[in-house]
């Protein structure tokens, strides 16, 4: 570890202090799409935080319908659904793990017909032209991913 000095020493964001320089990349596993896997999410998460990584982010999870990659995709907009997430949440800390949740707007990416992006153009590798986004439209995406 000579090289990487720091690597395994605590790291002191501010607000919260993570044990370690280690980081388990967003992994979209496809259980954060629907309300009944979130037992099956945190049994999931919880598992990796025994490993000591220091901080572990979660698949993508989108501010609304209009970021959303995919119909039925998870999304975040009400308040009901962070009692899910605090299961996943609750899970990884008493492993002695942090969390940090993807807020992901998959923007011309989506594949549903009313994704939207800044620029309107159609992604190459979707069968859907997105919405331009206005200024008000940016705006509210703006908010929304800050609530």
């Amino acid at each position: 570890m000579s090289n990487y000095p720091h690597l395994l020493k605590p790291l002191d964001l501010g607000f919260t202090t993570i044990k370690n320089r280690s980081l388990m990349g967003s992994m979209h596993t496809g259980l954060e799409d629907r309300a009944k896997n979130y037992q099956k999410l945190a049994t999931y998460f919880a598992q990796r935080a025994t490993g000591d990584v220091g901080l572990i982010v979660t698949g993508g999870i989108s501010p609304n319908i209009r970021a959303w990659t995919a119909p039925m995709a998870g999304f975040l907009k009400y308040k009901f659904q962070t009692k899910r997430h605090k299961i996943v949440t609750q899970a990884v800390h008493s492993e002695g793990g942090k969390i940090c949740m993807q807020i992901l707007h998959a923007g011309r990416y989506g594949y549903h017909p009313f994704i939207i992006s800044p620029s309107g153009i159609k992604s190459p590798i979707t069968p859907f032209k997105p919405k331009k986004m206005s200024v008000s439209c940016i705006e509210k995406q703006r908010s929304e991913e800050r609530r």
